[in-house]
């Protein structure tokens, strides 16, 4: 068996309906012979699309990722309500779908903006260090407090019949599932969710994204090729060059003067613009390492690995 190699870099994978978000990942990791690697912001099993994959040093900057808005397309069947809000469940309820478009209309409406989610039962929140579908599988339920969320942007893109697509654009935390069954309670029609798709996180695209299958059908020489270097996760976020002197006390875990910039995040770099981790600005106009990042080994160029593979 081949030993595992060190990488560093982003993967957009277009992961498939019926894997997991760790199953994704690791089928990944194997195909990349990677020693360590992460993902950031979670996907259902029955739902497809964009999940970035991070490996090596990129790993400390899931958080970054994870804080990310997301967009979707989701299919929302009326009529049906199921024990989990999506297809995967059982059946709970089924009742007629007699909506007109203006009513949908008018529902949409009342979940754009702020809006406060109770969190599913069958989701990965832990209560009491266990997680909240392990109490739904032994048919405990748990009181929940709602979550306040953005949607920034919802959307009828067609109808047919009782299924409704939505396109949503939304915050971190947000619960299609939960989503969908709002909108079946305010219709009075119940719903769940039927399909679900990711198109965006954060600064990337589903276009952007492989699948498995082409992953594995690009040459074991070429895979590595396929990633994002780590700084692709500083999309957004602002810079901080520093000199020599400064640089390698970040480095050891100091704090340096921040000059003008103001509080908040940065991705800071040193010679040669080489990543050195995240820092933060304080109000005392210091900044602070965050996550510092180990010497990088980049994904670049895959002729680099093909000694390794």
């Amino acid at each position: 068996m081949r030993g595992r190699r060190a990488l560093d870099g982003v993967l957009l994978l277009d992961k498939p309906r019926g894997l997991s978000s760790n199953a994704a990942l690791q089928a990944a990791k194997r195909l990349l012979q990677a020693q360590k690697a992460g993902h950031a912001g979670t996907l259902d099993p029955l739902a497809t699309g964009l999940l970035p994959l991070l490996f090596g040093e990129a790993t400390k900057l899931a958080f970054l990722l994870s804080d990310a808005d997301k967009s979707y397309v989701a299919e929302v069947r009326l009529g049906t309500t199921t024990t989990t809000g999506d297809a995967e469940g059982d059946v709970l309820d089924t009742r007629p779908v007699q909506v007109t478009a203006t009513e949908i209309e008018n529902a949409l409406r009342r979940f754009r903006g702020a809006i406060d989610q109770v969190p599913p039962m069958y989701s990965a929140l832990k209560r009491d260090g266990r997680p909240l579908y392990a109490y739904a599988r032994a048919g405990e339920a748990v009181a929940r407090a709602p979550r306040r969320v953005q949607i920034h942007r919802l959307e009828l893109l067609g109808r047919a019949g009782e299924l409704l697509r939505l396109r949503v654009d939304c915050s971190k935390g947000t619960y299609i599932r939960t989503l969908a069954e709002d909108i079946g309670a305010v219709l009075g029609t119940g719903a769940c969710l039927g399909a679900l798709r990711r198109t965006a996180s954060g600064p990337w695209q589903i276009e952007a994204s492989v699948t498995l299958a082409q992953l594995e059908a690009t040459p074991e020489t070429g895979r590595a090729g396929l990633l994002l270097p780590v700084e692709a996760a500083l999309a957004g976020v602002p810079r901080i060059t520093l000199e020599a002197d400064d640089a390698t006390r970040f480095g050891h875990g100091q704090a340096r003067p921040a000059g003008v910039h103001p509080p908040g995040l940065y991705g800071v770099f040193g010679a040669a613009q080489r990543l050195l981790g995240i820092g933060e600005v304080r109000v005392d106009g210091h900044l602070r390492p965050k996550r510092l990042l180990a010497g990088l080994e980049s994904a670049q160029p895959a002729e680099k690995h093909r000694e390794t593979l």
